[in-house]
């Protein structure tokens, strides 16, 4: 469609806004268990790179949160998202 831009023309920090703006819609739930998730960057394939906070951090569930939770709702929502990936 002409309308929709090419995801290369699109602005980096715009896309940045759209995935912190999802990861809100999580963090009350990560929050409830005493845990809390930090954005770092989206690299240029589209890779989404988050920090778990708090609880999160070697607790065995987070790999369900980030992979059937965070993972699945932003690419759901963004289709520029190809994944997520946690740092230590």
């Amino acid at each position: 469609m002409a309308d929709e831009p090419s995801k290369e023309n699109q602005d980096p920090t715009e896309l940045a806004t759209r995935v912190r703006d999802v990861l809100e819609l999580m963090r009350p739930m990560i929050q409830e268990d005493d845990g809390d998730i930090e954005f770092l960057e989206v690299t240029d394939e589209g890779v989404v790179r988050i920090r778990f906070l708090g609880a999160c951090v070697g607790c065995p569930s987070s790999s369900h949160t980030l992979h059937q939770g965070i993972e699945r709702l932003l690419k759901e929502r963004i289709e520029e998202v190809t994944g997520v990936e946690a740092e230590e």
